[in-house]
């Protein structure tokens, strides 16, 4: 790999590791293109953000490739996780304490799955509140962890593939194939309501975007390690 290479422009898959948000990787790959090759500056961005909870598939691009990264955004996005039944929190994930308990001793495998049928196609869905999306200036977790309330407006996203796994209560696991500007995490709130219980998002994994696999993307150890060879 040469600095021209780079500046010209390449994807770099990157399989995110937890509690690593998606600048904090895109800042290490910079710094590590900067340092390797001498350069003052490189254009380094991603295409579709990873919560710091979750692992998996961060597509970057560098150099003159940047200009693509909308047209990686827009592709289907394949997710695998884990839900945990009968709790919710604010974050609708790992991120917050639980706000709510609820009993799950009625709640069977049949239920399960016959919920997650009416979350195929194309569905209405709320982001959650601790979320970057931008309201009058700022971004949303900037109210909630203030505490102010907000109104979220309802998006159309649509999910193509959602199957249930491993059921052991109060954990279920799932696959889904989904479009741009699906939160799974909200995905995991409604799945619980819809089961008139309460759910959040306890582990999730990008697999896919578009033909891209997190099978073929690299650690940033490894990406470091091929850097220098």
């Amino acid at each position: 790999m040469t600095a021209e290479e780079f500046q010209n422009g390449k994807v770099v898959l990157i399989d995110k590791p937890l509690e690593w948000s998606s600048f904090q990787v895109v800042n290490k790959v910079r710094w590590l293109i900067k340092r390797k090759f001498g350069l003052k500056k490189i254009k380094v961005g991603h295409a579709g953000t990873l919560d710091p909870l979750a692992t998996g598939l961060l597509i970057l691009c560098t150099g003159k490739f940047t200009k693509k990264i909308e047209s990686f955004q827009a592709q289907h996005k394949e997710y695998t996780g884990t839900f945990t039944l009968g709790a919710t929190t604010p974050s609708y994930d790992m991120e917050t304490e639980v706000d709510q308990d609820f009993d799950i001793s009625e709640i069977t495998e049949k239920m399960i799955r016959e919920t997650c049928e009416l979350f195929t196609g194309k569905v209405e869905q709320k982001p959650p509140v601790f979320s970057a999306i931008k309201k009058d200036g700022k971004r949303l977790y900037e109210y909630a962890r203030k505490g102010k309330a907000v109104e979220v407006p309802s998006r159309t996203i649509e999910i193509f593939e959602f199957e249930i796994g491993r059921i052991e209560l109060p954990e279920v696991e799932f696959r889904v194939v989904c479009s741009k500007g699906t939160y799974i995490r909200s995905l995991a709130h409604d799945f619980g309501i819809a089961l008139k219980n309460g759910a959040y998002l306890s582990s999730l994994r990008r697999t896919k975007i578009g033909d891209y696999h997190v099978r073929d993307a690299v650690s940033i150890e490894e990406f470091e390690n091929n850097l220098a060879d």
